[in-house]
Protein backbone atom coordinates (compact mmCIF):
# COMPACT_ATOMS: atom_id res chain seq x y z
CA UNK A 1 0.00 0.00 0.00
CA UNK A 2 1.42 3.23 -0.74
CA UNK A 3 0.80 6.22 1.53
CA UNK A 4 -1.22 9.11 0.63
CA UNK A 5 1.46 12.09 1.42
CA UNK A 6 -0.55 15.17 0.55
CA UNK A 7 -3.37 16.10 -1.78
CA UNK A 8 -4.06 19.45 -2.96
CA UNK A 9 -5.98 20.48 -6.65
CA UNK A 10 -6.46 17.32 -7.62
CA UNK A 11 -3.20 15.87 -7.71
CA UNK A 12 -2.12 13.45 -5.27
CA UNK A 13 1.55 12.86 -4.25
CA UNK A 14 2.64 9.27 -3.11
CA UNK A 15 5.36 6.87 -2.93
CA UNK A 16 5.70 3.14 -3.56
CA UNK A 17 8.32 1.66 -0.81
CA UNK A 18 9.08 -1.39 -3.70
CA UNK A 19 11.18 0.81 -5.88
CA UNK A 20 14.44 2.05 -5.59
CA UNK A 21 16.03 3.20 -2.82
CA UNK A 22 16.43 7.29 -3.90
CA UNK A 23 14.09 9.06 -2.53
CA UNK A 24 11.26 10.08 -4.83
CA UNK A 25 7.78 10.79 -5.01
CA UNK A 26 4.83 9.98 -7.56
CA UNK A 27 2.74 12.48 -8.64
CA UNK A 28 -1.24 11.27 -10.10
CA UNK A 29 -3.83 12.64 -11.07
CA UNK A 30 -7.19 11.11 -13.06
CA UNK A 31 -5.12 8.85 -15.23
CA UNK A 32 -1.98 10.63 -15.78
CA UNK A 33 1.25 10.45 -13.10
CA UNK A 34 4.77 11.86 -12.72
CA UNK A 35 7.36 11.11 -10.83
CA UNK A 36 9.92 13.57 -8.94
CA UNK A 37 13.22 12.25 -7.31
CA UNK A 38 13.71 14.19 -4.08
CA UNK A 39 17.24 13.94 -4.08
CA UNK A 40 20.16 14.90 -4.41
CA UNK A 41 18.15 18.08 -5.90
CA UNK A 42 13.90 18.15 -6.73
CA UNK A 43 13.77 16.96 -10.88
CA UNK A 44 11.52 15.48 -12.42
CA UNK A 45 12.25 11.67 -13.70
CA UNK A 46 9.35 10.80 -15.76
CA UNK A 47 5.87 12.11 -17.01
CA UNK A 48 3.06 9.85 -18.21
CA UNK A 49 0.60 11.96 -19.35
CA UNK A 50 0.63 15.76 -17.68
CA UNK A 51 0.93 18.74 -19.74
CA UNK A 52 3.77 21.55 -19.45
CA UNK A 53 1.40 23.72 -17.84
CA UNK A 54 0.72 21.06 -15.22
CA UNK A 55 4.33 19.96 -14.67
CA UNK A 56 5.04 23.76 -13.74
CA UNK A 57 2.42 23.81 -10.85
CA UNK A 58 3.85 20.32 -10.00
CA UNK A 59 7.18 21.17 -9.51
CA UNK A 60 6.32 24.16 -7.66
CA UNK A 61 4.29 22.24 -5.52
CA UNK A 62 7.01 19.71 -4.62
CA UNK A 63 9.65 22.50 -4.24
CA UNK A 64 7.29 24.07 -1.65
CA UNK A 65 6.99 20.40 0.38
CA UNK A 66 9.92 19.23 -0.61
CA UNK A 67 11.63 18.93 3.02
CA UNK A 68 7.86 17.42 4.51
CA UNK A 69 7.93 14.64 1.74
CA UNK A 70 12.03 13.97 2.74
CA UNK A 71 11.00 13.31 5.70
CA UNK A 72 7.46 11.51 5.49
CA UNK A 73 9.60 8.97 2.76
CA UNK A 74 12.23 8.39 5.10
CA UNK A 75 9.52 8.00 8.21
CA UNK A 76 7.41 5.10 5.71
CA UNK A 77 11.16 3.41 4.50
CA UNK A 78 12.82 3.69 7.74
CA UNK A 79 16.08 5.55 6.64
CA UNK A 80 17.30 8.95 7.46
CA UNK A 81 17.16 12.30 5.87
CA UNK A 82 21.02 12.54 5.76
CA UNK A 83 21.54 8.64 5.18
Amino acid sequence: MSPKFKQEEGFVFRIFSNEEVRMHIHVVKAENEAKFWLEPQIELAENFGFTNKDLKKITKMVENYGDEFKRLYAEHIGRRVDD
